[in-house]
């Protein structure tokens, strides 16, 4: 067993330094987005993730002020990411690899379910992920479909592409649909332009994905569209995870798998 392969060794190597997409990592384990607010925000995300439940799947929140979550006992959400983004009134000023200087008093921690989590279902339904097998960030796009707004947040879907061989897409949204507290089945499948995406190869966010002869683009609600609404809404201060850098839990997903 490598450190790779365990979710305290993965929040251990990041803790250190390590900043590399989390996909992967820890195989088995419910990996989550963070997005922090200060306390005076944090009723507008709540009510944003209650009326947006594909793209913000809530998983936990925090007490103001608490770095710590029961997903994983003992870890720092502070520095246990392999990367994190700074936001001031909507815009990105820092990536930093821990936030340990910028944690106020206030701050409340929002978990939020991530795709990462049922790629171990999918490869063992026989689905190839390629964004694993090419060894690069899942591509992540803004689409031109509206959140419901809350409060002082608006903004975008982000939608997750994973490219899937048109003979697996039934079995790839029967896999996903089973597991709503991360995302659950696809939004979409087939062209990007009707999301509004103009091309693959150009993500908003992450890693071009080739796809491969054969190959269909499959479209999940995305973790990263709270960033979105981060950036139209301008709050003060905002942490959260850089997309594809996320908290690894000790939660095996299997626990969010509805048979």
């Amino acid at each position: 067993m490598t450190a790779t392969s365990t979710p305290a060794g993965a929040r251990a190597a990041f803790r250190g330094g390590l900043a590399v997409p989390s996909s992967g990592w820890a195989p088995g384990s419910t990996q989550a987005n963070l997005v922090v607010l200060p306390r005076d925000w944090a009723w507008d995300l709540l009510l944003f993730a209650q009326r947006n439940p594909r793209p913000v799947p809530l998983l936990d929140v925090s007490e103001p002020g608490s770095w710590t979550t029961p997903l994983a006992p003992g870890a720092d959400l502070r520095t246990d990411l392999p990367r994190y983004r700074v936001w001031r009134d909507g815009e990105l000023v820092q990536e930093p690899t821990d936030v340990l200087d910028l944690w106020e008093a206030d701050m409340v921690a929002f978990l939020i379910g991530c795709s990462f989590s049922f790629e171990t279902a999918l490869l063992q339904a026989g689905v190839p992920v390629r964004n694993i097998e090419q060894g690069v960030n899942v591509a992540m796009y803004r689409t031109d479909r509206e959140c419901r707004p809350a409060g002082r947040l608006s903004g975008p879907l982000v939608v997750s592409m994973r490219p899937v061989p048109a003979a697996l897409v039934a079995t790839a949204v029967q896999v996903t649909a089973r597991m709503p507290q991360v995302h659950g089945a696809p939004v979409h499948v087939g062209s990007p332009a009707d999301l509004g995406i103009a091309d693959l190869d150009s993500p908003d966010f992450g890693d071009p994905v080739t796809v491969q002869p054969g190959d269909v683009p499959v479209f999940w609600a995305c973790g990263v569209t709270p960033q979105a609404a981060l950036m139209a809404s301008r709050p003060p201060l905002a942490l959260t995870h850089a997309p594809g850098h996320m908290f690894v839990t000790d939660v095996p997903d299997a626990v969010y798998r509805q048979l």
